[in-house]
């Protein structure tokens, strides 16, 4: 009776065993290969730039963006660098007097144009940046002018004032339209808009570089977030990165979600140095 017992138990340890725990995501480095959050920290710090992209209702993204700025606070102290997608350029002037204590919580709510899920997801980022004195750089172009550029044009950039050019990349844009991010974007609207779609992508990759670089000094380390479309493939940001200062150490981050874990599909290869997969299905902040 003991022995029939024992190899009762036996079984459903060796079947929980097989089973095994879910996990909540998986790291694979640009070959595809998996990897670990100490590789990806050892190469991060390493950087000039870091383009962190996001999937932005993504919880794990998120938990991994601060965990990954903690780290690297740690090594370089007031030498980071914080900024992001998902603050406008012409809020900076609030965001700072945030950062310096100037102003409230509500007030901040009240005057910059915030995500809807600021308070779970950036808010944290942005209080890190606070409580450590550090600077945080709303780096995307107003919304207003990108739609400018959608609705009329690249060309009705030209026609804004002085100050409304502070908070944009410089005009002329550079732009390739064989650049596989704005190749897709044409071809998924299927043509509709013309180049102006695209456009309106780019100066928003323009104008997230241009930031990024006048806040950059040597010795710093820059870590941007972003939606991983902006940065995938190397392209978007970092293209324009590199147009500036070709010998910049651009590290990239990208996020996809997947059925499985075990294997990285194979159109993600070299999409990143690193690649954050969480499953499908996943609990949304919004």
């Amino acid at each position: 009776m003991k022995l029939k017992t024992f190899s009762l138990l036996f079984v459903a340890l060796a079947a929980f065993s097989f089973k095994g725990d879910k996990k909540a995501y998986q790291l694979f480095d640009a070959k595809g290969k998996e990897s670990n959050y100490e590789k990806m920290l050892n190469e991060a710090k390493q950087a000039d730039i870091i383009l962190f992209g996001e999937l932005h209702d993504n919880p794990v993204n998120h938990w991994l963006q601060m965990e990954l700025t903690k780290d690297l606070y740690d090594i370089k102290k007031k030498d980071l660098v914080l900024g992001a997608e998902m603050f406008e350029a012409d809020d900076q002037v609030a965001i700072n007097e945030y950062l310096q204590g100037k102003i409230s919580e509500k007030t901040l709510k009240d005057e910059v144009k915030l995500w809807p899920n600021f308070k779970t997801d950036y808010k944290p980022l942005l209080d890190f940046a606070k409580n450590n004195q550090l600077n945080f750089v709303a780096a995307n172009i107003p919304r207003r002018y990108a739609n400018l550029v959608y609705n009329k044009g690249i060309e009705k950039l030209d026609s804004l004032d002085a100050e409304a050019k502070n908070w944009i990349a410089p005009l002329p844009m550079k732009y390739d339209a064989n650049l596989k991010c704005y190749k897709d974007i044409f071809e998924s609207a299927g043509g509709h808009g013309g180049e102006n779609l695209p456009k309106s992508q780019a100066i928003k990759d323009a104008t997230m570089a241009h930031f990024i670089l006048k806040n950059y000094s040597k010795g710093k380390l820059f870590i941007h977030y972003n939606g991983s479309y902006h940065s995938n493939n190397h392209q978007g940001i970092e293209w324009y990165l590199k147009q500036a200062n070709p010998n910049l150490k651009v590290f990239t981050i990208a996020a996809t979600e997947q059925a499985g874990l075990d294997t990285l599909a194979k159109d993600l290869i070299d999409v990143a140095n690193y690649i954050i997969v969480t499953p499908e299905g996943f609990t949304k902040t919004h």
